[in-house]
């Protein structure tokens, strides 16, 4: 199959350049789940953006919006990418609401909240359910897009490159193999425009607020073709995610109890009722994710506390179910009233700063293969990504994106190549086989989460490069010993992605924003360069 466009992925990134490419040529997008169940989807919070004079709050400007990011990046942002991003909030605003989405609003204005690293209430909110609304409707418009083909259920195997092919002068990415999950197919799809939109990996920690589809294939995919990755170690984990031993399931173990909440005045306080977040920080509950992460971690081992509590039982009655219906609803399902106790809440994995080194209109250092979204790593978010930055840059990269490649390489400019060969499956694997694949896929994620999480150590990233290494031959067996499938690729795509954390972690000999080592906490003035990695 041949399309003059291939996007991989379904979040805010992927469906909104689908849309406006279908403009200019043939689109396939592909998405392994539902793409209702992505990162984009389970967003709660809102989305930032400097809106126009008369719809902003008076005292909010695009310079103080680049402030907090360059402020929440931790001295690690490039400032021109922070800039050309938030700069187009605005627009980023309109067009989402051109394709049917709907923002709260007071008095015939946008209602703005407001959440940690925010100096000013900036972030547009659909109660507290925003990513959805905003999924849900690129989905609508993308399903009437003339010219824009939908797989669900596909999951990419690995990106084709000229230089897998034999080329030796010129490697360039044109197309992948793609694993049809109901049918067991593997298609070969064609294009001189790639676009990874793939989104994160939380789900390479044991604990995180990702879907379990955030699995880091777009990461792991471009860095097997020959993309440079920078910045891994940078894992951003959410402070408050609902802690109750009690629940079982997925959904219980990864409910995020949003940002905004503290923006609207909640507090977080100890086992002992104290405000503890202000011996870390003056801004207390609401200051940047990596130090409220940070103080709950150490306030929970200086304790020896299991959680810390989030306290919205100062607010009027009523409040919860009115702002944050969906959270408020959940809590109830799992036995907990939060208008009448303080929620337990831990930090879990949230969001992947690094990614596959791109600008802000997607080019990497692979012709034909751009990165939009979380999968990139543009500079935007530093060290530590401002809150509710994430749902603006996917869209901003996605315009950006389309306009280069209509510049440099429009629909019917199509290089020849040799003809691709078909995929050679390996042999069926054995149903007692594929235990050892779930086994894998736990020691990954405890793995990480016991040793390269909130606070680290250069011994603890030794032990866990020393294991993940044994692992990584292990999944190589699998992979090339039997008939892949989902779960084969998905713990292929993990061990690589958590690898390249742990590399790059190892490689950073300070502190700074979300990665926080022992060995070297305070941060190296003359330390700013980014931890690249080159595929060898």
């Amino acid at each position: 199959m041949t399309s003059d466009f291939l996007v991989i992925g379904s979040g805010i990134a992927g469906i909104s350049f689908a849309i406006r490419a279908a403009e200019h040529g043939s689109v396939t997008l592909i998405t392994k789940n539902d793409p209702l169940n992505s990162n984009t989807a389970w967003a709660q919070g809102g989305i930032s953006a400097v809106l126009p004079n008369g719809l902003r709050d008076q005292n909010d400007s695009i310079e103080k919006h680049i402030a907090d990011t360059l402020d929440a990046g931790a001295g690690l942002c490039d400032e021109e990418t922070v800039r050309t991003i938030v700069g187009e909030g605005a627009q980023t605003i309109e067009e989402l609401v051109s394709w049917g989405t709907t923002f709260d609003r007071k008095n015939d204005r946008y209602s703005l909240g407001r959440e940690g690293g925010h100096s000013e209430r900036r972030i547009l909110h659909s109660k507290d359910t925003t990513g959805h609304e905003i999924a849900s409707s690129l989905l609508d418009t993308a399903h009437d897009t003339p010219g824009l083909k939908i797989l669900t259920d596909h999951i990419a195997i690995d990106l084709i490159t000229t230089g897998k092919l034999g080329n030796i002068t010129d490697n360039r990415v044109i197309g992948a193999y793609v694993l049809d999950k109901s049918t067991g197919e593997v298609h070969t799809l064609r294009s001189d425009r790639t676009i990874l939109a793939t989104g994160g990996c939380g789900k390479v920690y044991l604990y995180t607020t990702n879907p379990d589809s955030a699995t880091g294939d777009g990461v792991a995919m471009a860095w097997r073709a020959g993309a440079t990755v920078a910045n891994m170690e940078f894992i951003q984990f959410h402070p408050t995610c609902f802690y109750n031993p009690a629940a079982t399931g997925p959904e219980a173990r990864s409910f995020l109890i949003s940002e905004a909440l503290r923006g609207e005045g909640a507090i977080l306080l100890n086992e002992k009722g104290e405000e503890f977040t202000l011996n870390y920080d003056k801004r207390g509950s609401l200051a940047p994710r990596d130090i409220v992460a940070r103080a709950i971690d150490t306030e929970i081992k200086k304790t020896g506390a299991t959680c810390v509590y989030l306290d919205v039982t100062q607010k009027q009655k009523g409040f919860m179910a009115q702002r944050f219906p969906f959270i408020h609803q959940t809590l109830l399902q799992f036995g907990h009233n939060a208008e009448e106790s303080p929620i337990p809440v831990v930090p879990a994995a949230h969001y992947q700063c690094g990614g596959v080194v791109a600008d802000p209109d997607g080019t990497t250092n692979l012709r034909g293969l751009f990165a939009i979204g979380e999968v990139a790593c543009t500079g935007l978010h530093g060290a530590n990504r401002l809150a509710s930055n994430s749902l603006l840059e996917g869209n901003v990269m996605a315009r950006r994106a389309l306009a280069r490649i209509l510049q440099q390489s429009p629909p019917g400019d199509n290089t020849a190549v040799a003809s691709i060969p078909g995929w050679e499956h390996g042999d069926t694997a054995p149903p007692d086989e594929l235990v050892n694949i779930y086994h894998n896929w736990d020691e990954i994620r405890r793995t990480m989460w016991d040793y390269v999480s909130i606070v680290r150590t250069d011994k603890r990233l030794l032990r866990a490069s020393c294991r993940l290494r044994n692992l990584d031959r292990e999944v190589r067996e699998f992979y090339w010993g039997y008939r892949v499938n989902a779960d084969i690729l998905e713990l292929r795509n993990l061990v690589s992605v958590a690898s390249l954390i742990v590399d790059c972690a190892i490689h950073r000999k300070e502190s700074r924003g979300i990665h926080f080592t022992l060995d070297f906490p305070e941060p190296d003035p003359h330390y700013q360069k980014d931890t690249i990695m080159h595929r060898s």
